[in-house]
């Protein structure tokens, strides 16, 4: 069944030659401009054609990868030793590389020897480019990257335990050899293409992760999320805060004093009893022994509640106030359940560095904004389950506003 769509597409494609051969016979440059357009037009058609065939083909083959992605993962997961990988034991790794690309490896040699053969060279390289998209895209969603809350599966979640520096490596090696398969000598796709395809970069970014320390993955995301609190066009009401910072001029060590003052036009329905408080998190590195989170008492039946309570956070002195950032989350205290967020402002300490102090009131959105690197570093952290440090930054970045009563 898969000679036929490769004949398909041949035939398109002898279409887009005998177009061309037309073209040139009509006159080529010299010819008409309404012509020549119309000619152009009927190529440019064809092209699209083709990517859409190419496109259904290669989305044909996903069930059948999904299937052989998922038994390489299962093979990984039972790589044992966790440390990096000495420079004696390499033969090892490139032997395990092997087994894990087994399901792979059985799967393409059968189609794409059947590729090469059927396939004209134009037609191969379209398929071979889709194929090649599909199986890196394949590889992170399922072995590197599994999505955050994917509970349904529990097969796949115990799979998706966090990678080993030993088991990273044995995929640096696996997509190595995948790469040359793909460029088969030359005859596929060109080295350069494969390099830097962003599928493959993004697969390698999120590998090279893995193995950092969780203080570090999150100093990463603090310095590069710095849209996290933006685009808030409709605000769920506000928070006035004022942020002092002060550094040891002996021993260096920065210390931040928090005053949550008060909040205001606080949209929140509910027909019982509204309490709302103000909760205060700080988020960097280094602070798994230190104080992290504080909130101020409740205030009853109160849109616009005052507050005037102040908190205090050590920082250390191993890092400066660009890897820090307050999370603040104003919530509803429920008794006997888990509160209710109305809302969420995010303040990073580099915007206050300069100054050493702030005062202001900061809009309240719904959830923390995040690119793919924010992502990436979330997915990772979430599966470090014994890590309570990993564990509490992904709750924190992974909160949105609650429903409310009757919406």
């Amino acid at each position: 069944e898969e000679t036929l769509p490769c004949i398909l597409m041949n035939n398109v494609q002898q279409l887009r030659v005998q177009l061309e051969k037309m073209f040139e016979a009509m006159g080529g440059k010299e010819l008409d401009s309404e012509a020549s357009d119309s000619l152009k037009d009927l190529q440019v058609k064809l092209n699209n054609v083709l990517d859409d065939l190419s496109d259904v083909f290669g989305v044909s083959f996903q069930p059948r990868l999904d299937e052989c992605v998922k038994q390489m993962g299962y093979i990984l997961s039972q790589v044992k030793g966790t440390g990096n990988v000495p420079a004696t034991a390499r033969n090892s790794v490139a032997q395990d590389a092997d087994n894990v690309l087994g399901p792979l490896m059985d799967f393409l040699d059968g189609n794409l020897t059947l590729f090469a053969k059927v396939c004209e060279k134009t037609v191969l390289k379209r398929v071979l480019k889709e194929l090649w998209k599909i199986v890196v895209n394949t590889i992170e969603r399922t072995i590197v990257l599994p999505p955050l809350t994917d509970q349904s599966d529990h097969m796949v979640r115990e799979e998706a335990k966090s990678l080993t520096p030993k088991q990273c490596a044995i995929m640096d090696l696996a997509l190595d050899t995948i790469k040359q398969y793909f460029h088969a000598g030359g005859n596929g796709l060109k080295k350069t293409f494969l390099e830097k395809s962003p599928d493959l970069q993004s697969l390698r970014y999120a590998l090279s992760l893995y193995t950092q320390t969780t203080d570090t993955l999150i100093k990463t995301f603090v310095q590069s999320q710095t849209a996290q609190g933006s685009g808030v066009d409709d605000p769920v009401g506000e928070v006035s805060i004022q942020i002092d910072l002060f550094t040891h001029p002996g021993t260096g060590e920065h210390k931040v004093t928090v005053k949550v003052v008060a909040a205001n036009d606080l949209k929140w329905q509910t027909s019982g009893m509204f309490r709302p408080f103000v909760e205060v998190t700080m988020i960097g590195p280094h602070l798994s022994d230190k104080k992290r989170k504080f909130t101020t008492k409740s205030k009853s039946n109160n849109w616009a509640p005052k507050y005037n309570e102040t908190f205090h956070f050590i920082l250390g002195n191993e890092d400066g106030p660009d890897s820090y950032e307050l999370q603040v989350c104003v919530k509803d205290y429920c008794f006997a359940r888990e509160d209710r967020i109305i809302g969420i402002a995010l303040m990073q300490l580099r915007d206050i560095a300069d100054k050493g102090s702030c005062a202001c009131w900061c809009p309240l959105g719904r959830r923390i904004h995040m690119d793919e690197t924010g992502l990436t570093v979330l997915r990772i952290l979430s599966q470090r389950t014994n890590d309570e440090v990993a564990k509490e930054f992904v709750k924190l970045k992974s909160e949105s506003r609650s429903a409310e009563e009757g919406s």
